[in-house]
């Protein structure tokens, strides 16, 4: 068994989770084990309680508790089984890359990170994304599985301290477009309803879900947090569908994906959020539309404007339809080019 350690975050670690700065440190402890220490007390940042997903800054003491000395060996490295395609799949979806920053355009039924049954995901196959440097790039932000278009990645601590503090603190600007059922009115506007988590209905249920809360009742419902969305109805087919373009101005769980259904429009193809509750206008149950309008879910991150976290520029990205939504809009007759980059000028 080591002693207690007390150790000082150094420069370049500030910013980071205490459970990942702890586990890069002594890489054989768990996270069920570093669990077990927040709630001990064992671990402690200046003195005081933590929990693992609280962040360290340079200066900053933490308490490391006694480790066992398997705790303490170096972690054997992993190896890494990418397959070709995979690795070639992966590297086709960059649209942005430099010295400190890749920006992906995730392909819709890719998670971004691995959990239970998940075996393929961006952060493994970000192995294949090294381009020449020694560590793969960092994740920084998520966006869901099915969900398509901007993901952005650092290549470096730096890089990873900056974007992260970036998304933290929103300073960030991200548009995504949707096909969603029937038509939204007012045409341009936004959507201030609160959500709270529901759970699932056990192993064969529909899982947890958000539901919408009214501006007036998030004070008085227990775990509502609230939520802003800014939105624009782009284009129509009669009262069926429309390309509407969403602006998440906070960034919750499944946000706009419950805000659109919420509002009576949901988002095409989507399964948790299309039931039939709704005053759907589309053509079949829920979020479904037929025909030849695909099942999958019509929701893309179309741009993202950032600051650089090394050069302070801003930059902005573009990640074209995936093809199922680029067939969808075939079909309805619309072109990537007749959006405009900013549809929400008008609200700002």
């Amino acid at each position: 068994m080591s002693g207690v350690q007390m150790i000082t975050v150094s420069e370049d670690d500030g910013g980071q989770r205490i459970d990942r700065w702890l586990r890069r440190l002594f890489p054989h402890v768990n996270q069920g084990r570093i669990e077990k220490m927040c709630r001990k007390g064992e671990l402690r940042l200046d003195g005081g309680r933590v929990k693992a997903n609280s962040r360290v800054e340079a200066g900053q003491v933490v308490r490391v508790p006694p480790l066992a000395d398997s705790d303490l060996k170096p972690a054997a490295p992993r190896e890494m089984r990418i397959s070709e395609a995979d690795a070639r799949m992966i590297r086709d979806c960059v649209i942005y890359r430099d010295d400190d920053v890749i920006v992906l355009n995730k392909p819709a039924g890719l998670a971004v990170q691995g959990g239970s049954g998940t075996t393929k995901h961006v952060d493994g196959l970000a192995e294949a994304l090294k381009f020449g440097l020694e560590d793969k790039p960092k994740l920084v932000h998520r966006i869901d599985k099915d969900t398509s278009g901007v993901l952005v990645l650092a290549r470096n601590r730096k890089a990873a301290q900056g974007l992260t503090a970036a998304f933290r603190h929103k300073n960030t600007r991200k548009i995504y477009w949707a096909l969603v059922a029937g038509v939204p009115t007012p045409y341009l506007g936004e959507i201030k309803n609160g959500l709270v988590k529901a759970p699932g209905h056990g192993k064969s249920g529909e899982g947890e879900k958000m539901i919408n809360v009214h501006p007036q009742d998030i004070d008085d419902t227990p775990g509502a947090k609230r939520a802003h969305t800014l939105y624009a109805t782009l284009y129509r087919v009669a009262s069926r569908a429309a390309w509407v373009a969403m602006e998440p101005v906070t960034g919750r769980t499944h946000q706009l994906r419950a805000h659109m259904s919420g509002m009576g429009h949901p988002i095409a193809g989507d399964g948790k959020y299309g039931g039939s509750g709704q005053e759907n206008l589309g053509d079949g149950w829920g979020a479904q539309f037929g025909g030849v309008i695909s099942k999958k879910l019509h929701l893309h991150a179309r741009r993202m404007v950032f600051e650089h976290p090394v050069t302070h520029k801003n930059v902005s990205v573009v990640a074209p339809l995936p093809d199922h939504m680029k067939e969808s809009w075939d079909t309805f007759g619309w072109t990537e080019d007749l959006a405009a980059d900013d549809p929400f000028e008008d609200l700002k």
